[in-house]
């Protein structure tokens, strides 16, 4: 299993890339960013920084989506970090929610979602591609690669992602929900005449090591408000039985708004609808130990990359017992079992 690690893009950028470093360090493969240019800084200036500061990490949003910037010039960013830096970016895309929400926009439908990634992914691995009537290329790029992660919830969008991802995107760490959504994307990758093997799976979740349980889940309850708000919108369109897990979707039904001002932060004040049994399910807390006991779990529905999001009071404690303690032993029982 690789080890992610997700970011927001709060100034200084000197912090992110600090934080980035850390990582690195302690052995985590992957350092993601949140894109909402409102809420936060630019992420693709910061991630030139991050790459320059480090020699392998991968980098990428978690997410970006099709509206808010032109496709082209999109994949002009990431083929021109590969050139530089060589292949160390990695593309998480969905339908758009902060990035556009907070413009009054809508979020991308899966038809332009669809359209985008194909997009993206040609002109960045550096090959040519029909778009609007014409061909388009770099004729500066070569051997550029790039891979396309989909973030999805909703039937329809997991069925997209089966059949046209390089890797999936679940962000919550629920090993029965994770277990339904990693199937929904394996079943339809095999209708598709798609290896599901192919496919890479990340769960990603707030991590937070302690043995203050409550506090913890204070710093962490607001992850349960920002998937509600994402399940919220696919319960309104396809209802709330039958199409998605119902342990998903019950606990929504207490969900009153949602503020993107605080939009994944510890000091969110509108997640009292959340309960501590969703806080614990959906995120990675507790001490080492209960880490890698929920972390085996993922692992053995064949989730490939845990992703932790890091907005919380203990990042450092977080990150060095990741390196010292949780990831050794991860790969210690990769070893006792090959």
């Amino acid at each position: 299993m690789d080890f992610g690690v997700v970011l927001q893009n709060d100034p200084p950028a000197s912090r992110v890339v600090e934080l980035a470093v850390k990582a690195e360090n302690h052995g985590f493969s992957h350092v993601w960013t949140f894109d909402s240019h409102l809420l936060w800084q630019e992420p693709y200036v910061v991630y030139s920084q991050i790459l320059a500061a480090t020699r392998r990490v991968t980098v990428g949003p978690f997410v970006t989506n099709p509206a808010t910037r032109d496709w082209t010039v999109t994949a002009s960013l990431y083929a021109t970090l590969n050139d530089a830096f060589g292949n160390r970016t990695v593309c998480g895309i969905g339908r758009g929610d902060s990035a556009v929400r907070t413009l009054k926009g809508r979020p991308s439908n899966l038809a332009e979602l669809r359209e985008a990634i194909h997009v993206i992914r040609e002109l960045a691995n550096s090959r040519p591609v029909e778009h609007n009537g014409a061909t388009l290329r770099f004729p500066w790029s070569t051997g550029s690669e790039l891979e396309m992660w989909v973030a999805a919830y909703g039937p329809k969008a997991l069925q997209l992602t089966g059949e046209v991802a390089d890797g999936y995107i679940l962000q919550l760490a629920d090993v029965d929900i994770a277990k339904w959504m990693i199937g929904a994307v394996r079943e339809a990758a095999e209708k598709a005449g798609r290896d599901p093997d192919a496919i890479r799976f990340c769960v990603a979740a707030p991590f937070y090591v302690g043995d203050d349980l409550a506090h913890m889940r204070e710093q962490t309850r607001w992850f349960g408000g920002m998937v509600g708000n994402h399940v919220a919108e696919v319960v309104r369109r396809y209802g709330g039985h039958g199409t998605m897990p119902q342990a998903l979707t019950d606990y929504v039904a207490g969900r009153t708004g949602y503020d993107y001002n605080s939009h994944g932060r510890a000091g969110n004040d509108h997640v009292d609808f959340v309960p501590d049994e969703i806080v614990d399910r959906f995120c990675v807390l507790g001490t080492p130990d209960e880490h890698i006991a929920k972390l085996e779990q993922l692992r053995e529905i064949g989730v490939d990359q845990f992703a932790g999001y890091l907005q919380h009071d203990g990042k450092e404690e977080t990150l060095r017992a990741y390196g010292e303690k949780i990831i050794p032993a991860m790969r210690e029982r990769v070893t006792a079992t090959s």
